[in-house]
Formats: structure tokens, C-alpha cells, sequence
């Protein structure tokens, strides 16, 4: 099954670069590009991504506002936010809005594609120490708005370590599709789009430390 990916930077250069990367898997492939955010929500339409390789910095609508559009269209394409810095506040604004990951622009061809194929599973693609960092200073103390039970806490909690559901089934001695349930009832009490949205409020309700 090859994995659809629109490109979304103002610099060509960085496009190009991406394209060729992208291109050069078998399982991937570009089915567009823009430069501006303003065109995002119309290409996402027309060539109905998997993936949104997605810069924050554009001009006219940024990347926060178009994946912020994206995830309250009901678009089942993830964002993959790109990003010069781990702990840009950029980087936290655009998870809040939707986005399911984060990728440095310095990330080698090999770690772009493979965050590519992460993000197209469903899986988050985070970083846990750049993600605490940013989180640290946002933290609100609110109590999460669900109760889990211990199993789902405990799911939470290494999902929050950026534990894939196969490594958490690992840990937990558990099959995967226990866990992928597990996963989706998290999802479903704590009202988030995806396991990013998860992660964030975990963080943010102190039910996870940033400082651990």
C-alpha cells in the first residue's frame, strides 16, 4: 500500500529535497505540493493525502492555523509538522492544533521517511525530552476530564514515553490488539483526535511529569 504525502514548505529548495526523498521509496509517494498554508485545505481535498509534511513558518496562513483547519475538517490526513528547532513554541502551538508529530529539518533522508510511515500508521511521532521541554513551561495543572482505569493509566503513561502500541504490548505482556483498544478507549475518554492529543494532555494535567 504506497503512503500518500503532500508537501507543504515555502522554500522550493526544501520541497525539491523533500520530493526527492520522499520519491525514492516504494511505498511512498508526493502527490502535491504548496508553499502557502492557504492552499493546504484545497490540495488535501483534491489529492486526499495519508501525510502533510507540514512547515509551521508560511506566509499568508501559517502551519498552526492549516493544521488547525485540517483537524476540524474531519480530514483523515495526519500533519507532520517540520521544524528548524526541537523546542520552538511554533512546534507546540501546531501538536495542540492537530498534528501528529514533529520532524527536524536537519533529520536524516532515512529518519524523514520512516517518520512518515510512524505518522501514516496512526502511531505519534514525538520526541519525549524535546516534548517535556516544551510542555514544562505550558504546564496548567488541570485534571484530566476522564477517568481512566489502571490499565489505561498505564497505557497512557508509556504512550507519553513515546512507547509504540507493539512496545507497550511488549511491557505490559499483552497482545497487540488488547493494547490497540486500550489505546483507542484513552483516546475516546479524554476527548483527543489522536495519540499526540493524548500525549499533550497528560502532560498538561500533571498526570505525566515533564520532569521525569
Amino acid at each position: 500500500m504506497t503512503t500518500r504525502v503532500l508537501i507543504v514548505d515555502d522554500e522550493p529548495l526544501i520541497r525539491a529535497g523533500l520530493r526527492a526523498i520522499v520519491d525514492a521509496e516504494d511505498d511512498l509517494e508526493v502527490v502535491g505540493e504548496a508553499g502557502d498554508g492557504a492552499e493546504v485545505a484545497a490540495l488535501v481535498s483534491r489529492h486526499r493525502p495519508d501525510v502533510v509534511l507540514m512547515d509551521v513558518r508560511l506566509p499568508s496562513i501559517d502551519g498552526i492555523q492549516a493544521t488547525r483547519r485540517l483537524a476540524s475538517s474531519g480530514t483523515t490526513a495526519k500533519v507532520l509538522v517540520i521544524t528548524t528547532f526541537e523546542n520552538d513554541d511554533y512546534v507546540y502551538d501546531a501538536l495542540r492544533a492537530g498534528a501528529s508529530g514533529f520532524l527536524l529539518k536537519r533529520a536524516r533522508p532515512q529518519e524523514v521517511v520512516e517518520a512518515i510511515r510512524v505518522v501514516a500508521r496512526g502511531e505519534s511521532l514525538l520526541f519525549p525530552e524535546a516534548l517535556r521541554r516544551l510542555v514544562a513551561a505550558r504546564k496548567r495543572d488541570l485534571p484530566l476530564q476522564a477517568k481512566l482505569t489502571e490499565r489505561e493509566a498505564e497505557v497512557l503513561r508509556l504512550m507519553a514515553a513515546g512507547l509504540s502500541n507493539a512496545e507497550v504490548a511488549q511491557r505490559l505482556t499483552l497482545g497487540i490488539e488488547t493494547v490497540k483498544t486500550h489505546v483507542g478507549n484513552v483516546l475516546m475518554k479524554l476527548g483527543a483526535r489522536d495519540r499526540t492529543q493524548a500525549v499533550i494532555a497528560a502532560y498538561e494535567s500533571g498526570f505525566v511529569s515533564p520532569s521525569l
